[in-house]
């Protein structure tokens, strides 16, 4: 069992209002027990350590001197506010964290009045927060009323196109509106690119106590008239950085670097900002992605995804696996076709780990591109290299690479080009809830003309597809597989391509016909072992293919059965519906054959265990039972004593 930590401070602590009549010295103790608390509640629940613990100072001091939740607080990506979160009320909710009907583990404006603006996906909170600052110049209101608008965005963050889209208009508007830069070196992956060079620059050419003694001199400056101390901190800052800041040529007023650590430092600058700033402001704070916590310091990501550990050693409480992860499947299967086909490389955008491509890289450093947070760059990037002859593949998560869709369409699918994608997390995820859950992929890329569309039954048919993707020059093509284990089947030992537009018969029976997308085969096939006991058999089908459909396959199945259910694990509008097209415009439905299509519902589902969320959305092995039964008429036992 956890030992609470001691914390007399937070425990008196239940709003941010309770946090202005402390000292600054207070302040800095309270710093402390929230770091320590966060340790705690994550070592219980898992989850983002690191990135809260690299902000616990930054937390406190913004909500100690803004009027949080009149000010609006928006905190970019959010996977950083578990501090936060404590600070506003949720305290005795936090074992709860991204359990079914706990806490998100974002911010969530149905969550709390101090959450105003939802968020799991990158570089959004300086567009929202420049929303806030004009909605409160034109009058608009909330609940709470619309003062100041804060934005906290990482660097890794920064580096997107839209935070800089969201800057160049911030600072044409000329709004008061203040933008914190968090800085801790750190995104999820290691930071790549010009811009993590820049801000590097900026305090790479003399020691950092330097840095720290200039910040603390222009903080000595700035209660003056605001706009001189800025210059003079400038000044001061050009003396050890690198010439003027980018910011200011996007029409900022630039303070920083500051020790993100340090509230001697962040308490006078966020208080002089506060009582004087007029237009934009960008203050750049150094911080330490887990700060205060050797474990996640030491690891090479921050220690940003954690499960349960011991707070005392850090070690993580890890189930024993029974089979690989589709994740790593993918990324040895790559590796070993990559080594015979120097044509091959791979692209992601700021997931190297997460999507496998860490084993790539490690292997053919020179063909493994990691572009930032970009996943629009990222898919026109790899349209690049596939209209220069190579073989991309663009590992993406189904979630994110919904921000590069129009470079599908636009860059990829009306010129024909054959990169590959490969969509991690497909269906749904679990504890990072709807903002991470791969819903709508098959919807959005079976529509495009030219378009093959692939889902994984089971690991073994991931690395066939991985082959067929590799072998596959006539076009775009795409394969989705889930997060998490495989099912536990056989390895080949190498993928073999299959036939485009081929699936494949798992079962033959009579009555109804099951057509499996993706892996809910595996479920499918436990409905089917409660459906024997009943004397019902049906026939069961795995798709494979969501474009092209298996024509052939699908009337066969139609002509030979009275129904015909579809399942996949995405909405509408995806596998299902391409069925439901071929069989009216065959006239099947003339003849009388009953069609199910059983896919997400039209709701955002919220984090539970992944099975939990399959229970919600009513495509577990229970329910497919259900689904056959009703549609051949049969009532259930249960049912009819009830």
């Amino acid at each position: 069992m956890t030992m609470k930590p001691e914390t007399p401070l937070l425990d008196r602590i239940r709003s941010p209002q309770d946090m202005k009549r402390l000292s600054d010295a207070e302040l800095r103790r309270l710093a402390d027990e929230l770091r320590a608390e966060t340790i705690a509640a994550v070592s219980e629940t898992g989850g983002h350590l690191g990135a809260g613990l690299g902000v616990v100072e930054l937390t406190v001091a913004l909500h100690a001197i803004f009027d949080t939740p009149r000010d609006k607080l928006i905190w970019d990506v959010s996977h950083q506010a578990y501090p936060h979160k404590i600070l506003t009320g949720r305290r005795d909710r936090m074992k709860t964290l991204r359990q079914e009907g706990g806490l998100s583990g974002f911010t969530k404006r149905s969550e709390s009045p101090y959450d105003p603006f939802g968020a799991a996906h990158s570089s959004t909170s300086i567009s929202a927060a420049l929303g806030f600052a004009v909605a409160r110049d034109l009058g608009g209101t909330t609940p709470e009323g619309v003062g100041d608008a804060i934005a906290v965005i990482g660097d890794g963050a920064m580096s997107a196109g839209m935070a800089f889209e969201a800057m160049n208009n911030a600072g044409a508007l000329g709004k008061r509106l203040i933008v914190i830069l968090n800085d801790n070196e750190m995104s999820i992956a290691p930071p790549v690119g010009a811009f993590s060079s820049y801000l590097s620059r900026l305090y790479a050419g003399a020691p950092f106590q330097e840095f720290k003694a200039a910040a603390k001199g222009a903080v000595s400056l700035l209660p003056g008239p605001f706009q001189e101390g800025a210059k003079r901190a400038k000044e001061l800052l050009k003396s050890v950085a690198v010439g003027g800041t980018l910011f200011e040529e996007l029409g900022f007023s630039y303070v920083g670097p500051l020790d993100g650590h340090d509230m001697e430092q962040l308490l006078p600058v966020l208080r002089t900002v506060k009582a004087r700033a007029t237009g934009p402001m960008l203050i750049h704070v150094i911080t330490k992605k887990g700060k205060g916590f050797a474990p996640a310091e030491r690891a090479r990501d921050g220690g940003h995804a954690t499960g349960k550990f011991d707070p005392a050693t850090g070690e993580q409480k890890k189930a024993a696996s029974n089979a690989p992860s589709y994740t790593n499947v993918f990324g040895e299967t790559l590796v070993k076709l990559a080594e015979s086909d120097s044509r091959i490389c791979a692209v992601t955008a700021a997931m190297p780990d997460g999507t496998g491509l860490k084993l790539f890289d490690g292997r053919f450093p020179s063909r493994c591109f990691d572009v930032g947070i970009a996943e629009q760059h990222a898919v026109t990037f790899a349209a690049g290299l596939a209209a220069g002859g190579m073989r991309p593949f663009c590992a993406i998560y189904s979630t994110f690479l919904q921000r590069g869709y129009d470079q599908v369409v636009h860059d990829v699918a009306i010129q024909r080009l054959p990169v590959r994608f490969a969509i991690d997390r497909a269906g749904l995820v679990g504890a990072d809830g709807a903002t991470h859950a791969g819903s709508f992929d098959t919807a959005f890329l079976a529509n495009l003309p030219g378009f093959v569309v692939m889902a994984a039954a089971d690991e073994a048919e991931l690395k066939h597809m991985v082959a067929t993707a590799a072998a596959h020059d006539d076009g775009p093509i795409a394969f989705r597989y889930p997060r998490g284990e495989g099912v536990g089947v056989p390895l080949p030992e190498d993928g073999t391509p299959l036939e485009i537009g081929k699936g494949r018969m798992i079962q033959e029976g009579k009555g109804v016909a099951i057509l499996s997308f993706g892996t809910r085969l595996a479920e499918v096939e436990k409905a089917c072992e409660a459906l024997g006991a009943r004397g019902i058999t049906p026939s069961v089908a795995d798709a494979r293919f969501a474009k092209p459909l298996d024509r052939d396959l699908i009337l066969k199945l139609a002509a030979g059965h009275d129904a015909l259910i579809t399942i996949e694990e995405g909405a509408v509008g995806g596998f299902g519906s391409h069925v439901a097209q071929l069989l009216a415009d065959e006239g099947v439905f003339d003849h009388g054959l009953k069609f199910r299509s059983m896919v997400l519902p039209d709701v955002f589902i919220d984090q539970a265990s992944p099975e939990a969320m399959y229970r919600v959305a009513k495509l577990g092995a229970e329910d497919i039972e259900a689904k056959v039964l009703d549609v051949l008429g049969v009532t259930r036992l249960a049912e009819r004593k009830a």
